[in-house]
């Protein structure tokens, strides 16, 4: 299967477990992989015949800066959904949310999750 993927799209958002992390929206990273038949794309060179990758990029917006989540699992089923929703052509998906900063006493760089979802 073909493969668009959308890198490091930054957003920020409300989310967490405790009701501290909700005041503030955080910078949440979000990286998506649709999967679908790319072949009559790749031999027009034709933008009708491809998953046009703009909107998903609005839509990830909306989903992210819109709503509010307390778990990152949440987020990511949230977009998985709307994406298989948007386009039928679009066989699975895969999203992966990282939290940026984390309520935790050590140094990292993120937490991240990562769900899969087909059709």
């Amino acid at each position: 299967m073909d493969r668009i993927t959308l890198s490091s799209m930054r957003y920020e958002g409300h989310i967490g477990a405790s009701d501290e992390e909700q005041l503030f929206p955080q910078m949440l990273e979000v990286d998506l992989v649709l999967e679908a038949d790319l072949a009559a794309a790749a031999k027009s060179d034709d933008l009708a015949d491809t998953i046009d990758y703009g909107p998903f990029v609005a839509l990830t917006e909306r989903t992210v800066e819109g709503g509010t989540f307390r778990l990152l699992e949440g987020l990511a089923g949230a977009l998985a959904r709307d994406v298989l929703a948007a386009d039928a052509r679009i066989r699975s998906v895969s999203v992966r949310v990282r939290k940026l900063a984390v309520p935790l006493d050590v140094a990292m760089d993120h937490v991240e999750v990562e769900i899969r979802h087909g059709r």
